[in-house]
């Protein structure tokens, strides 16, 4: 909490009296990481050109991960088994679902199950992929790039199913 504090520039009380514990500094700051990124997404202008939109989107989830803050923050609540408290994710998916992908006559099961792979892929790239590919002798974006081409090459097969 004292570190919280200071970082804020406020009094430990402060911290205390608008957030109640230190876990719920940590539900806070989650929260507004996922409202963050659900803004970047939600801005995203859909074209045409699905593969640009596609594009613009998953490196817009990868980027949010990509900040070490978010992506620790995210695997510690997992690892303390306090990732439940995150009540929102299921509805922050439902409603990106509902209110992006509405018009491509996509069910939304299959968007939310496409969205629960990215986000895996990007907490993990977010989390390891830097180290990772600079331990294997990479450049340090190659786990990322690596793992946008897979996705994208998998959406690209689902839209060939679906129109099959």
């Amino acid at each position: 909490m004292a570190d919280v504090a200071k970082e804020a520039g406020v009094a430990n009380a402060t911290v205390l009296h608008h957030f109640g514990t230190i876990d719920g500094v940590h539900t806070a700051l989650m929260e507004r990481m996922i409202a963050e990124l659900v803004e970047k997404v939600m801005a995203i202008e859909l074209t045409e050109d699905t593969e640009v939109s596609r594009a613009q989107a998953l490196t817009t989830l990868f980027e949010a991960f990509e900040q070490k803050q978010a992506s620790k923050l995210a695997a510690w609540l997992e690892l303390t088994h306090q990732a439940g408290r995150l009540t929102n994710v299921r509805q922050v998916v439902r409603d990106v679902t509902r209110k992006k992908f509405h018009h491509q006559n996509v069910p939304e099961d299959v968007v939310e199950d496409v969205m629960l792979v990215c986000i895996t892929l990007a907490l993990g790239v977010g989390l390891f992929g830097q180290t990772l590919s600079e331990m294997l002798g990479k450049p340090p974006s190659r786990a990322k790039e690596m793992a946008l081409s897979v996705l994208m090459l998998g959406l690209r097969q689902l839209e060939a199913e679906r129109k099959g």
